[in-house]
């Protein structure tokens, strides 16, 4: 096996000019029992809105601390090592700014193989070694923790996760390893591979002590001292440590590879074979069950050094960069100092949307909510429910008794609609038509102050023609919120030519304050990510009219890499809400999208297609067999796929080229946000580039020179 301790690792130093190092600063510790622990603070000497990463520079700085510390436990100086953060944060796991950009393979190893030679060096100090997790830690910052011989977590730690693969890499510096040996092979399919495909999912504190990542969890109030003084009787052995979930040898033979042909199953169904990274994910978990550590650690250092330098990983950060940078500074809001202060809430509608509105906004705003309609009973039914829900908030431990009344104390519903009188900010949520939009709108605005917020919920009707009877048209912005609306990150703010900036302005600073990103966009049919997706659907309704087989059409999607296959997506928003979205594209550009007369005969059925237990679409109902129109010209997988790549890549053009939204990075991070288009394709250019389909429909790729890494 290679020893780290012989390669030169200089070569990194060229990378890491432009790096934030996170210092290791050490001071003694002498516990109660007289012991001396050697604690080292992580600390990049930024506020907590920088955290502590893990670079070239930090790595040398590290490494070289802990050389020092292993010196002085032979000399019998220290009994223990600790490692903790600065306050809320251990780390964020590596540096990735300038990974992307690595000269080689050889240099993408070089990386993986520090990591474990700093980070490993915890397991080999001569000492005890106890990971203090006083907030933050992922990748790497988790990493940390899992080399160290014991771990406790502050019970208020914001996130603890090994998100890697969402990123089209694996854990690499020992998590692929060390995990599974640790809590056993279902938990760790669970935190390495499922969580980071549902949407970059976290582990809270709890959840991690009880998987037996963390061996204790303290309060927030006393973290460190309550760590100390418990690190203390773990070397007086006064404290004894047990884990409960570390694999036993049976586990080991029979219950190991049986989890990982189901985890295999899982991720050919869910996400095809195209993406890399679960896959070699999935491989070392399950070579993880046998040999040794360094054996363990020698293959990360291989299938990370592989990852690094494909097309996956690069694609990955242009999409972590959009996320990460671009969507906290979206391009044309105008300055925040323009917003007015919303002070009260109005919700126009009390239905599931109307609610789930309500909740977002109490629960983040923190003002008075007001939601009305047509008749008491449905506003009764709507406070009813969000009350509910505030309820299970506080029964989940998300928030305590005493926010959780004044929550609902907030809330109030009437069919009064004279009380929108002192609302700053009215959004409407009912039936997607202009007509009945225009009714709502009519009725309020008399009652609201001049300079008071309207705004629209529609997914895709003209914001422009919904403002037109309005007194104040430069009042109105479109708000477009997705599906679950407390779960999904994006809003599509929308300005029309009448728009003013001080509404603008609001909508972008209300969008922050819910902890939404918002991106710009034109009044355009559809905005950006239903005009997309109604030409994906479009294109899988064209499929079927031809005579297609529904499963032949579903399967032809499965290269995009989308959450859900287009008539998944189709039965999840509604067969009614996917025939009137068509219906809007067609009318607008009937040249380019496909209306399908059969989404509008299936549309009045109770059910259309049936599914399996893990939701994946099997076939059509009995009923919308009887329905569906279909011929007999049945499309290839090939031919489907290429129609939707060169109608995206057509109509992503049309869209810069009518100034729909200032840049292609805004389609992309759309589709990323509300569409869940994966990090691994980096949105739907970088991939259309790569395909061919933007040479094949307008001769040129999107980006110059396309996105793609060293091996593509």
């Amino acid at each position: 096996m290679t020893n780290y301790d012989d390669i030169d690792f200089t070569v990194l130093e060229s990378l890491s000019a432009d790096e934030v190092v996170t210092h290791s600063r050490v001071r003694d510790v002498r516990l109660a029992s007289g012991k001396v622990l050697a604690l080292i603070t992580l600390d990049n000497g930024r506020d907590h809105t920088r955290p502590n990463t893990l670079g070239p520079a930090t790595l040398a700085e590290l490494g070289a601390t802990l050389a020092q510390l292993k010196a002085r436990a032979a000399a019998g100086e220290i009994h223990a090592v600790g490692i903790t953060g600065k306050q809320y944060i251990l780390a964020a796991g590596a540096d990735l700014s300038e990974v992307s950009n690595l000269p080689s393979k050889d240099v993408a190893r070089l990386i993986a193989q520090r990591g474990h030679q700093v980070l490993g060096s915890l397991s080999d100090l001569g000492v005890p070694s106890f990971a203090f997790v006083n907030g933050l830690a992922l990748g790497g910052g988790l990493e940390i923790a899992l080399n160290s011989t014991y771990r406790t977590v502050d019970a208020s730690a914001a996130a603890i996760a090994l998100p890697e693969v969402f990123l089209g890499i694996i854990p690499g510096w020992g998590g692929a390893y060390l995990l599974p040996n640790l809590i056993g092979i279902e938990n760790a399919l669970e935190v390495v591979i499922s969580n980071p495909l549902k949407q970059n999912r976290v582990l809270k504190p709890k959840q991690a002590h009880e998987l037996g990542i963390m061996d204790a969890i303290f309060p927030a109030s006393n973290y460190l001292e309550d760590s100390l003084r418990w690190a203390d009787g773990v070397l007086t052995g006064a404290v004894k440590v047990t884990r409960k979930n570390e694999p036993g040898k049976i586990e080991r033979l029979t219950k190991w590879p049986i989890a990982i042909k189901m985890a295999r199953n899982m991720l050919e169904s869910r996400i095809g074979t195209v993406p890399r990274s679960p896959y070699a994910a999935l491989e070392l978990l399950d070579k993880a069950k046998s040999g040794t550590k360094a054996e363990g650690f020698a293959r990360e250092d291989e299938a990370l050094a592989d990852l690094i330098v494909g097309d996956q990983f690069a694609a990955s950060m242009y999409a972590f960069d959009l996320v990460q940078k671009r969507a906290k500074r979206p391009v044309g809001a105008p300055d925040k100092a323009l917003a007015k202060k919303v002070q009260k809430v109005g919700i126009i509608g009390a239905g599931l949307m109307a609610s789930q509105f309500a909740l977002l906004f109490v629960r983040k705003l923190q003002v008075p909510v007001l939601i009305t309609d047509l008749d008491q009973a449905r506003v009764d039914k709507g406070v009813a429910h969000i009350h509910e829900e505030i309820g299970k908030l506080h029964e989940k431990g998300r928030i305590d008794a005493d926010t959780a009344n004044r929550l609902r104390a907030l809330v109030s519903g009437t069919t009064d609609k004279a009380q929108y009188a002192d609302c700053d900010f009215v959004i409407e949520a009912v039936f997607e038509e202009v007509g009945v939009k225009q009714q709502v709108f009519a009725e309020i605005e008399p009652l609201i102050a001049e300079d008071a917020i309207l705004a629209t919920n529609t997914s895709s009707l003209s914001v422009e023609e919904i403002g037109a009877k309005l007194a104040h048209p430069e009042r109105l912005v479109g708000f477009h919120f997705f599906n679950p609306v407390a779960v999904m990150p994006l809003i599509e703010i929308v300005r029309t030519p009448n728009t003013s900036d001080a509404a603008l302005s609001t909508a972008f600073v209300v969008a922050r304050t819910l902890g939404k990103n918002a991106v710009l966009t034109a009044d355009a049919p559809g905005f950006v990510v239903n005009r997309l997706l109604a030409k994906v659907m479009g294109e899988a309704a064209r499929a079927v009219y031809e005579g297609t087989p529904l499963l032949t059409v579903e399967k032809a999607f499965a290269p995009l890499g989308l959450p859900m296959t287009p008539f998944q997506l189709i039965d999840l928003v509604g067969w009614k809400v996917a025939a009137h979205v068509q219906d809007t594209m067609a009318t607008a550009f009937p040249d380019r999208f496909f209306a399908s007369e059969n989404f509008h005969q299936l549309a009045e059925l109770p059910e259309v297609v049936e599914k399996d237990k893990s939701g994946r679409v099997t076939g059509w109902t009995k009923a919308a067999q009887k329905v569906l129109k279909t011929g007999s010209s049945p499309a290839s997988e090939d031919t489907i796929l290429r129609r939707v790549q060169d109608g995206l890549a057509q109509e992503i053009r049309i869209m810069l080229d009518e100034g729909v939204v200032p840049e292609v990075e805004d389609i992309d991070l759309c589709l990323i946000l509300g569409a869940g288009w994966p990090f691994i394709d980096g949105g739907a250019s970088p991939y259309l580039d790569r395909e061919g389909a933007s040479e094949r429909v307008f001769g040129d790729t999107f980006h110059h020179p396309p996105i793609r890494g060293i091996g593509g």
